[in-house]
C-alpha cells in the first residue's frame, strides 16, 4: 500500500455514458449498474487520462492510501513485458553507481552525489527561427536549453533558472517528435521533462504545486503528445495549480506522433 494519486467517481454526477473507459488503456473501470466503478485500485495509475473524456465533471484525482499500480495480467502490455523478460543476468562485482559519475575532470571537483542531478546553468544559444539549411550539420545546430537538469524528478524550482521564467513542461517524447522542438517551443523557457506513463509521479503534485508557489513563472507551457496516457501531464499541472491557488495562465500544445502541433488550449 502506498499514498499516492488515485482516481475518484462521483456517482451523483456519472450518467453511465462509458466514455471514460474507452480513454483508461489499464482497464481499470467499468460500468456497473449504470455507474462507472473502479475495478481495482492497483489497475489504475492516477494519471487521470479518463478524466478530459467524461461530459459530467465526475472524474477527480485525489489522493489516498491505495495499492500500488500494477498492469492487470491479462493486459497486452504485462504479457508482452513478461515475454520479454531477459534470464537472471549472472552476479557482477564491478562497480556501480550512475554512468555519469565516470572519472573526469569535472565531476573530480564535485562531491555532492550522481555529477548528473547537479544544478548547473548557462547560457544557452538563440535558436534561429528558420529550419537549419540543407548544409549545416547536426554539430552547429543551436540549443535553446540553459540550464541541467531537466528531468522533472531532478530540477529544483527554486534554482535562480525558473524564478520568473516562463515554465516549459514536456513529456518526454515531445522533443523527438518534433525536430524544431528548440527554435519553436523551448526558446526562451525554463524545462522540466517527464512521462506520464512512465514516471513514477510520487511527489509531483507538491512540486509543482511548489513551483507554482515559489518560482512565480508568468506562464507555464504544457507539451504533450497525441496519445492518451500523455493527458495526465497537463492534469498534473492544473491540479497543482489549483492547489497553489495560482492564477497564472497554463497553455497546453497537443503534438501529433509526427511533430505536428495539433492543438492550444488555455487553461
Amino acid at each position: 500500500m502506498a499514498i499516492r494519486e488515485i482516481i475518484k467517481i462521483d456517482e451523483e454526477k456519472c450518467d453511465g455514458c462509458g466514455l471514460c473507459i474507452v480513454d483508461c488503456e489499464e482497464g481499470a473501470l467499468a460500468i456497473v449498474d449504470g455507474k462507472a466503478k473502479l475495478v481495482k485500485d492497483s489497475y489504475c495509475d492516477g494519471l487521470g487520462a479518463c478524466i478530459g473524456s467524461c461530459p459530467t465533471g465526475a472524474l477527480t484525482i485525489e489522493v489516498r492510501e491505495a495499492d500500488e499500480f500494477s498492469l492487470p495480467p491479462d493486459h497486452p502490455a504485462a504479457q508482452a513485458a513478461a515475454a520479454a523478460a531477459p534470464a537472471p543476468a549472472p552476479v557482477s562485482h564491478a562497480p556501480s553507481g550512475c554512468p555519469s559519475g565516470g572519472a573526469h575532470p569535472a565531476a573530480a571537483a564535485f562531491s555532492g552525489g550522481c555529477p548528473g542531478s547537479r544544478s548547473r546553468q548557462f547560457q544557452g544559444t538563440s535558436a534561429p527561427a528558420s529550419p537549419t539549411t540543407a548544409g549545416q550539420t547536426a554539430a552547429h545546430t543551436p540549443s535553446a536549453l540553459t540550464h541541467w537538469p531537466v528531468q522533472l524528478h531532478l530540477v529544483n524550482f527554486n534554482a535562480p533558472q525558473f524564478q520568473q521564467r516562463e515554465i516549459l513542461i514536456a513529456a518526454d517524447c515531445s522533443a523527438f517528435a518534433c525536430g524544431a522542438f528548440h527554435p519553436r517551443l523551448l526558446q526562451g523557457k525554463a524545462l522540466a521533462i517527464a512521462c506520464p506513463k512512465l514516471d513514477d509521479p510520487t511527489g509531483y503534485l507538491e512540486k509543482l504545486t511548489a513551483m507554482f508557489q515559489n518560482a512565480a513563472p508568468p506562464k507555464v507551457t504544457v507539451v504533450r503528445m497525441e496519445v492518451p496516457c500523455c493527458r495526465g501531464i497537463t492534469q498534473w499541472i492544473v491540479s497543482a495549480r489549483a492547489q497553489a491557488g495560482s492564477s497564472v495562465p497554463v497553455e497546453e500544445i497537443i503534438m501529433g506522433v509526427e511533430g505536428d502541433l495539433l492543438s492550444r488550449n488555455t487553461y
